[in-house]
């Protein structure tokens, strides 16, 4: 497929700067565009390629101000990265063609079980007792769907999910390879002689509308009640999200993440990779913790961006990791005046 600048820039409600009948067949990263490609910019760290790159379009930033010549066309948006991410949505509804529908004859679904038939149902994938799978859901091969649990219309579950019994997932959720929902929460009671009894976990997992979950993820189901994933929060690979625990609306969080029983995190907050936060907390609106931070305290306060093991304010973080890496010269330093003290001293003497 091609497309001419001026096209694209109709899409986006952005501006051609160059040649609007420059014409585009790929998507490309900047620094490897070919003579067809379409490219953006948003981070400052790529910005250099813009000037030696081979694209025919890229997208920049409204306010984009050129330090030199640029043979591509340029189409200016508010926003350039969510831009580019509206073409390749796009993009993606052009190439993926139509959903798929019925149940593969490999696979088993139980007679009380209701599956719309709008639904897909792959090969060796096993729909529990009185389960609920919506209109329009995609269930890939290799999938467990426990007892009494609901699939709302739309969402995406790939090969190799397992979501137990009474767990619910929303409208237009993403559940990536290899997650499980709703396996038991790490509760287990201390007995005099040393050893355990466990506890059983008799609530579920809700997932609200629009989230998406990488692969590899596991959601805990909650001692009682229920763990909450809220409307639009997006979460990566590889994290363990413990029982009852709520991440809010919105809050997106990064790969090999742990956050642990009941703690819950607001909506809009920001969570970088390897971070860890421990148990019954809760982190304010629009936290944003920096990735290998170790979170152990309650923040109150909206918008608090925090860092470090064990996280403390950013700014102040940022001060003392500073410091940190002149701690060598510092130290030769001291070791100086140090020798100088003792000289004067003894001369002195």
């Amino acid at each position: 497929m091609q497309f001419t600048a001026i096209q694209i820039a109709q899409l986006l409600q952005g501006s051609v700067e160059g040649n609007p009948e420059a014409v585009v067949s790929t998507f490309s990263k900047i620094e490897e565009a070919g003579a067809q490609s379409l490219c953006f910019i948003a981070n400052p760290k790529y910005e250099h390629y813009l000037y030696e790159t081979q694209a025919a379009v890229v997208v920049v930033n409204d306010n984009y101000v050129l330090t030199g010549p640029v043979s591509a066309t340029l189409i200016r948006v508010a926003d350039a990265y969510a831009a580019f991410a509206q073409l390749l949505q796009v993009y993606e509804q052009f190439t993926k063609g139509q959903k798929k529908t019925g149940i593969e004859a490999q696979a088993f679904v139980a007679d009380s079980a209701s599956v719309d038939a709008s639904a897909y149902i792959g090969a060796f994938s096993y729909i529990s007792e009185h389960a609920v799978i919506g209109k329009n859901v995609q269930i890939y091969p290799n999938c467990f769907i426990g007892s009494n649990a609901v699939i709302a219309e739309d969402s995406i579950i790939y090969p190799s999910v397992t979501i137990y019994k009474d767990c619910i997932v929303g409208q237009r959720v993403i559940i990536h390879s290899g997650t499980v929902i709703g396996a038991d929460g790490f509760g287990f009671a201390p007995k005099a002689d040393g050893s355990y009894d466990k506890v059983p976990q008799i609530g579920n997992v809700v997932i609200e509308d629009d989230v998406e979950i990488g692969a590899n993820t596991c959601i805990d189901r909650a001692t009682m009640g229920s763990t909450l994933i809220k409307k639009g929060a997006k979460l990566d690979n590889l994290l363990q999200v413990a029982h009852n625990v709520e991440i809010g609306e919105s809050t997106v969080i990064a790969a090999q993440t742990g956050i642990s029983g009941s703690t819950k995190l607001g909506a809009h907050c920001v969570v970088g990779g390897q971070v860890g936060i421990v148990g019954h907390i809760s982190l304010a609106n629009g936290t944003k913790i920096n990735a290998k931070s170790g979170v152990s305290k309650t923040i109150v306060k909206e918008d608090t961006a925090i860092s470090g093991i064990y996280a403390f304010d950013y700014k102040s973080e940022m001060k003392s990791q500073i410091v940190f890496r002149s701690l060598p010269d510092m130290m030769d330093r001291i070791k100086s005046l140090e020798a100088k003290i003792q000289a004067l001293e003894q001369k002195n003497v």
